[in-house]
């Protein structure tokens, strides 16, 4: 597999987020300057810290782990593994479903525990909530993605796991399709969404419409995936003039979202779109019940794991190609925060709790994603298909200087919220299609000119 070649964005947003709640309940000191505490290198696990008992509150998303899980390492199952090495150090988990209306409430009034996933914030503000986990210097030598929460040289952030952005598949399906080359462009994969339709009793492209927040899985793909290059997301598209345009070479957004737009229009989904079941759906792939969907690599395991038939589960790059060659966009998922107003004792359990879960847990391989400690290249098989067709990772560059909050600026002042939890507008893309209410190169007008609107208001500088 390759390595990552690029940095991730320092914007890098996310499409369902964490928190956590309450505050801890044992400390040995009360002392909140964040001076003395532990850097993520000061941190030799087994040898550092092992004096410290604190229990620490963590929150999280990931409800399916509390009790069960699809790949059936639940959080107890980590933290015993965790307190075989530090028995003194108690981590307390609460799952909370709904996070991303949450997690800013919380965080701003304070009661959110010791350790948290950092939510879509200005980066101007991380300092004043999150403690640094080293320069970015030294983090770069210790993570990958060690940009994503960066500000002012300080690494503030540490993913949980990465993710690349490709499509979920049912292998067999492919097969009884007569699909017998993965897709390579927006023409070919609709071409095998019809030959799915035809040929088996599966749903083509299973869209999760109702769950709502899988609409913004499909944001994921306007930049490396689309373009190839690892500028665009934080650089080129906030200085481009009309993005959303045909590029009439089957690249950038316009073509990520006609291929939603087409399958929605040409009855390749769902029947009844308003009626979809995300957890239902997979048991509904593995079972063979749907050929595809767009969703992100975090994904893969549970749809191995949620049936008879993990073998049936496969991942593709999304189908666009440019000059010839794939491209996969590639970042973090939910990055790890450290409460800097915790006490010392708990920041420092906090400091060697994180740690250990990035370098000995085996988290990021068992949900088959990217793995985050910077020497591990252990990647697991939903990667597969990318090495063999030569797919190249491409993780987002940073912001040019002075810049660094300039997407979230256009993304709230034009309501497109790429990256950000923008569901409704995907969600309005099968709509019109379904309904036949509005053609796909309107609705690109109405998001060029809100995206437009956004740069004149902001006083951007139109450079492409």
């Amino acid at each position: 597999m390759k390595k990552l070649i690029k940095v991730l964005s320092t914007v890098f947003a996310l499409t369902t987020i964490l928190t956590f709640a309450g505050c801890s309940k044992k400390t040995s000191a009360s002392n909140t300057s964040t001076g003395d505490s532990l850097k993520y290198a000061d941190v030799e696990l087994g040898k550092t810290g092992t004096s410290i008992s604190a229990t620490i509150k963590l929150l999280t998303h990931r409800t399916d782990m509390l009790q069960d899980s699809y790949t059936g390492v639940t959080f107890a199952k980590y933290l015993s593994e965790f307190n075989k090495l530090y028995p003194n150090i108690k981590v307390e988990i609460e799952g909370i479903t709904d996070y991303a209306s949450v997690s800013l409430l919380r965080l701003q009034g304070g009661d959110w525990g010791d350790i948290m996933m950092i939510p879509s914030i200005d980066k101007k503000e991380l300092k004043n909530y999150f403690l640094s986990f080293g320069d970015l210097a030294t983090m770069e030598k210790q993570i990958k993605f060690a940009t994503n929460w960066e500000y002012e040289n300080e690494v503030y952030g540490i993913p949980s796991t990465g993710n690349a952005q490709g499509v979920l598949y049912n292998k067999k399906v492919f097969k009884q399709a007569g699909i017998t080359k993965l897709p390579a462009s927006t023409e070919e994969f609709i071409s095998d969404l019809k030959l799915i339709k035809e040929k088996t009793n599966a749903i083509p492209l299973y869209t999760n419409y109702a769950a709502g927040w899988t609409m913004g899985a499909w944001d994921a793909y306007l930049g490396g995936s689309a373009t190839g290059d690892a500028d665009y997301m934080n650089n080129i598209l906030l200085h481009t003039k009309n993005p959303f345009k045909n590029y009439g070479d089957g690249t950038h957004a316009y073509a990520v979202y006609k291929v939603l737009y087409d399958a929605a229009a040409n009855k390749l989904i769902e029947e009844d779109y308003t009626t979809t079941d995300w957890e239902g759906c997979k048991g509904m792939i593995n079972r063979g019940e749907i050929g595809t969907m767009v969703l992100g690599s975090w994904a893969f395991t549970q749809m191995q794991g949620a049936g008879p038939n993990p073998d049936d589960i496969g991942y593709m790059s999304f189908p666009i190609t440019i000059k010839g060659k794939q491209y996969a966009s590639a970042g973090p998922d939910y990055c790890f925060g450290i409460n800097a107003k915790a006490s010392e004792n708990n920041r420092n359990a906090a400091m060697i709790f994180v740690k250990w879960f990035t370098e000995k847990s085996g988290f990021a391989y068992n949900e088959g994603g990217i793995p985050i400690a910077a020497e591990d290249n252990n990647y697991p098989a939903a990667y597969a298909a990318f090495s063999a067709n030569n797919v190249e990772f491409v993780s987002d560059n940073p912001a040019a200087a002075g810049e660094a909050d300039l997407f979230n600026a256009l993304n709230s002042e034009s309501e497109l919220n790429i990256n950000a939890g923008g569901n409704l507008k995907v969600q309005q893309i099968i709509e019109h299609a379904a309904n036949g209410t509005k053609t796909f190169d309107a609705i690109m007008d109405e998001w060029n000119k809100a995206w437009s609107d956004a740069q004149t208001s902001e006083n951007v500088e139109i450079k492409y």
